[in-house]
């Protein structure tokens, strides 16, 4: 049954699809078609929006040319391709190929375990309130990170190496709008090197010490999608010849058939069927935005989802600052953490230059903070953010050097309460109370600067809990100036007799300079305490620098301790244990950068 004629019939509902209606549309091209075999297109919330035709159920079944293929014959349409569809006949000037399947050769990059819970390619039946880890930086991968999404899952995708300027432009739109809503956290730089199993459930491990390992209740795999043979044989080579039909990929896959990548398909697709059609040349994103005035405008409207309701400077080097997300709770364990952002185009409170700012300028520059926690709300009383509906932070202004051109808080110190920001989706981190079960154990919590920030949350819960044994604080900072919730732990001290805050600055004339091991070895924790740690019912928390915590690190096969001697280490000697995942200890630990 032929179905009329249209400019354009694209074949395959997906990222690149869709991508080449939504801007054939505004480009003037007045009738395009989507073909669609299954029941939904990768992105359905851009139908509606972008009013787009779509024949759901359709497969096709060849691709030939109208009359005798010359544009010379006595037919109106003479030349036109008609594609051919199990349900009906399209007569159309151009045809797009979008349709991709998986690759039969495809093998999993890293060692994955054989488990219901590993997929590839596809996503498990109920995905509702379920933890997913989608791994790959392809198009494939955010089509299954929006489909997951969009059916209630909580997704990181895991695309380390990803440059989202080479994704489809709907396929780049979609992650700005999930980051943007908070409903999916994305790795750009990390991807795991290794899938585990732990009690039936999948682990993703990485070997950067800045990604924790993450549990997931599934992991899919997302594959470098290939062109289906069947729809490359259905071409007829008359239909070829006319260099009207286009195929979504790399040239490398077909060098006999015209191919474009996905970002830049539309103005191939419109250069080969509507030549007179008067289409802007692509652009460099940094091109675009500089085009126009309210580039950053734009560029803030896209990427921030939430708003900086507090900052306060300890300094003018520190600050404590809360954000409200646009979306989403703020739900959180005590000691985790979150992402803030800005973009590059941000201004800088000093005059270093970034690399490459060029290249990166429309770019978000992401980094993870612990969430720290007001410890009194403003009645005086003992704060308990979990029922608030922001997020508290406390950063340090990080000043260039040589080796290193500090992004993200240079531009965060020119913030001010009002200004927006990007919040990321909550990862859920390893660093909490969980295993302090017992009401009468000891916790100590050490920190190095700002890494007492996830211990302002971990000891205020636990003064809700009731808790009973020696709680102790101390965190080793530069100057008295750097301790920016001094005046709340003096408090909490006068609440709470047995809770103990131990500053240590190093910088003060008119103090002793000692640090965090000093007070292992001196004796002043056992003190604090009231008598000598024991490692049978003591729990000790470190955050911050990685030369005070020290860990082991494997050496030929045996586990050696650093040169400088860390906590870690004096700890071990008192038959303290590291926790790992598998092997529980009471030691526990967060590096801070």
């Amino acid at each position: 049954m032929e179905q009329g004629r249209y400019d354009l019939v694209i074949v395959g509902g997906n990222a690149g699809g869709l991508s080449v209606a939504i801007s054939s549309g505004r480009s003037g091209i007045e009738s395009v078609r989507i073909i669609e075999p299954s029941h939904m297109v990768a992105f359905p919330e851009l139908v509606p929006e972008n009013e787009l035709d779509i024949g759901y159920g359709e497969h096709v079944v060849s691709i030939d040319v109208a009359g005798d293929g010359t544009g010379n014959g006595t037919g109106e349409h003479d030349g036109d391709l008609l594609v051919t569809t199990n349900h009906h006949i399209y007569r159309t000037t151009g045809a797009m190929i979008a349709q991709r399947e998986r690759d039969p050769n495809w093998v999993a990059p890293i060692p994955m375990p054989v488990s219901d819970r590993v997929h590839v390619d596809t996503l498990p039946e109920h995905v509702d309130d379920t933890d997913i880890m989608i791994i790959g930086p392809s198009d494939n991968a955010v089509e299954l990170v929006a489909n997951a999404a969009h059916r209630g899952g909580r997704v990181v995708m895991a695309a380390g190496g990803m440059d989202p300027g080479r994704l489809s432009p709907a396929g780049e739109n979609m992650l700005r709008r999930l980051e943007r809503e908070r409903r999916a956290t994305v790795l750009y730089r990390s991807v795991p090197n290794q899938i585990g199993e732990i009690d039936g459930f999948p682990i993703a491990y990485f070997s950067d010490r800045r990604t924790p390992d993450l549990e997931f209740d599934h992991v899919v795999f997302a594959t470098t999608r290939y062109r289906p043979e069947s729809v490359r044989s259905g071409v007829t080579d008359a239909a070829l010849a006319t260099g009207r039909v286009i195929f979504l990929g790399l040239p490398d896959e077909d060098p006999t058939v015209p191919t474009a990548g996905g970002w830049e398909i539309g103005n191939v697709v419109a250069e080969a069927c509507f030549p007179d059609l008067d289409v802007a040349p692509a652009r460099s994103k940094l091109e675009q935005r500089a085009r126009h005035s309210g580039a950053i405008d734009e560029l803030r409207h896209e990427h921030y989802n939430a708003t900086i309701t507090h900052f306060e400077p300890t300094h003018s080097d520190l600050w404590v600052l809360r954000v409200r997300p646009h979306h989403g709770d703020t739900s959180h364990l005590p000691g985790q953490y979150a992402s803030l952002g800005l973009g590059f185009w941000e201004k800088r409170v000093d005059d270093a230059v970034d690399d490459n700012l060029d290249e990166r300028w429309t770019k978000l520059i992401r980094r993870s903070y612990s969430i720290s926690h007001p410890i009194f709300d403003e009645n005086g009383y003992l704060s308990r953010q979990v029922h608030s509906d922001e997020l508290e932070f406390y950063i340090v202004l990080v000043e260039p050097t040589e080796d290193n051109i500090p992004e993200l808080t240079p531009r965060l110190a020119l913030k001010r309460p009002g200004d927006a920001i990007y919040l990321g989706p909550k990862v859920a981190g390893r660093y909490t109370l969980n295993s302090v079960t017992d009401p009468q154990a000891a916790v100590v919590f050490l920190s190095t600067g700002t890494g007492e920030a996830p211990h302002n949350a971990m000891i205020t819960e636990l003064f809700h809990k009731g808790h009973m044994g020696p709680i102790i604080s101390a965190v080793t900072v530069r100057n008295w100036a750097d301790l920016g919730y001094l005046d709340k732990h003096r408090e909490l001290e006068r609440r709470f007799p047995n809770y103990h805050y131990l500053p240590v600055p190093t910088r003060e004339p008119d103090v002793a300079k000692r640090y965090l091991q000093d007070l292992v070895v001196d004796g002043d924790l056992d003190q604090a305490a009231g008598g000598e740690l024991d490692p049978s019912s003591t729990h000790v928390f470190l955050c911050g620098n990685p030369a005070m915590i020290g860990l082991p690190e494997a050496v030929d096969g045996v586990e050696r301790f650093p040169e400088t001697t860390g906590v870690v280490e004096l700890l071990v000697a008192r038959e303290f244990k590291l926790d790992r995942r598998n092997d529980p200890g009471n030691i526990h630990y967060e590096e801070y950068w």
